[in-house]
């Protein structure tokens, strides 16, 4: 079984940092963050406070452009920006099936049946999604993201 020990506060900026830092290669993170293998930097198969300090200090590094050990708004901005084109690019890469470097309506929608997720959601089965049932799609979509396990921005 797999350990993390690290105080609150550290967990706390680790999430924090997630937001701010630019992603890297696909082998080192998840849709989700950094892997564990990359961050169990002994490999001792337990994550100790001072790697998850070094991660966290290595993403602000990364996302502080200028080296002043501050983070502005447009560093930020720059920051998320270079997550959100990774990730698209890993998308692509992931459905593209056709290998023309572009998703079309058929490629997007083959990983998921339109009409099974309508039915899913369509709790009363009438055939049509009524306001309440729709809250409660957004409010499950929001807790637990997409059935498919992807992200969305």
């Amino acid at each position: 079984m797999t350990r993390i020990s690290a105080p609150p506060a550290v967990l706390a900026a680790l999430i924090a940092l997630g937001a701010l830092a630019p992603a890297v290669t696909q082998a080192d993170e998840g849709p989700r963050g950094a892997a564990f293998e990359t961050l169990d930097t002994d490999g001792n198969g337990s994550l100790s406070q001072a790697e998850l300090s070094a991660r966290a200090e290595a993403r602000f590094a990364e996302a502080d452009t200028d080296g002043d050990g501050l983070l502005t708004a447009e560093e930020m901005q720059a920051a998320r920006e270079a997550r959100r084109a990774a990730r698209e690019s890993r998308m692509i890469e992931r459905l593209d099936t056709n290998g023309d470097g572009a998703l079309s309506f058929a490629e997007l929608t083959d990983r998921r049946d339109p009409a099974r997720l309508f039915e899913r959601l369509d709790t009363d089965g009438d055939g049509a999604l009524s306001p309440e049932e729709f809250a409660e799609a957004k409010k499950r979509m929001g807790r637990h993201g997409p059935r498919d396990g992807h992200r969305r921005n």
